[in-house]
């Protein structure tokens, strides 16, 4: 089946590109102008994967990827910032975007991370599952499904990959670089994606995630998991 992706930008001349580099790569291609579009199409036609620029008129992005984030389902979102909009690049990730890309970008570097962001998210559910136990947490990588205390988490793709991964690597330094890598499928980029992340991640899995006892920070290095019995 052929997979749809929502693009959501009011440049006429940045989506006419990036649609037409999305459908060359085989993807069925929508395309909205405005925030109150985006949430109209989704809810319409349910979409694989959302391009979703900050910048709109009216309804702006992050509200846009705030209220996706409310609804069952949990659609991919890759946003597209301005570049030097740090703060809200980081609001997005931390309002549970996928990934990102800074304005102006290469449209096959975005269709290669439209990939990855697909690949992961569209893993069979009905996979023999791995089941990986840290106490009351359990993730169970068949099915995608995370639990702690017995109440399914609510991750994005790109938490779920790289929760699975910390787990599977205890009590072992994992550097922002190698998890950028390993996690993303990325050699290059901004490894602060990593960090927005990890706090996202702390937010749900740690008692305290201003003290974590699961996801630490070995300093000038990058991170470390340690098992827990809580």
């Amino acid at each position: 089946m052929t997979q749809r992706v929502l693009v959501v930008d009011d440049d006429r001349t940045v989506s006419d590109v990036v649609c037409r580099y999305l459908v060359h790569a085989g993807y069925q291609v929508r395309h909205v102008g405005d925030g109150d579009s985006a949430l109209a199409a989704v809810a319409a036609e349910p979409p694989d994967l959302v391009v979703l620029d900050l910048m709109l008129p009216g309804l702006d992005g992050l509200e846009v990827c705030r209220r996706l984030r409310t609804k069952p389902g949990g659609v991919p979102i890759i946003m597209l910032t301005a570049r030097g909009d740090e703060a809200d690049r980081v609001l997005g990730l931390q309002l549970g975007a996928d990934d990102y890309l800074s304005k102006p970008f290469s449209p096959r570097e975005l269709v290669l991370r439209v990939g990855s962001v697909l690949r992961r998210s569209g893993e069979p559910r009905t996979a023999p599952a791995t089941v990986l136990r840290d106490g009351a947490l359990v993730v169970e990588t068949g099915p995608r499904v995370a639990r702690l205390h017995g109440h399914e988490l609510t991750l994005t793709v790109r938490e779920f990959d790289l929760l699975a991964y910390l787990m599977r690597h205890p009590a072992r330094a994992l550097g922002r670089a190698e998890l950028l890598e390993r996690v993303w499928g990325w050699n290059f980029g901004d490894q602060s994606t990593v960090t927005v992340h990890v706090r996202r991640l702390r937010e749900k899995v740690e008692a305290d995630p201003a003290n974590p006892h699961r996801i630490v920070t070995v300093w000038g290095i990058g991170y470390r998991y340690e098992p827990t019995d809580g």
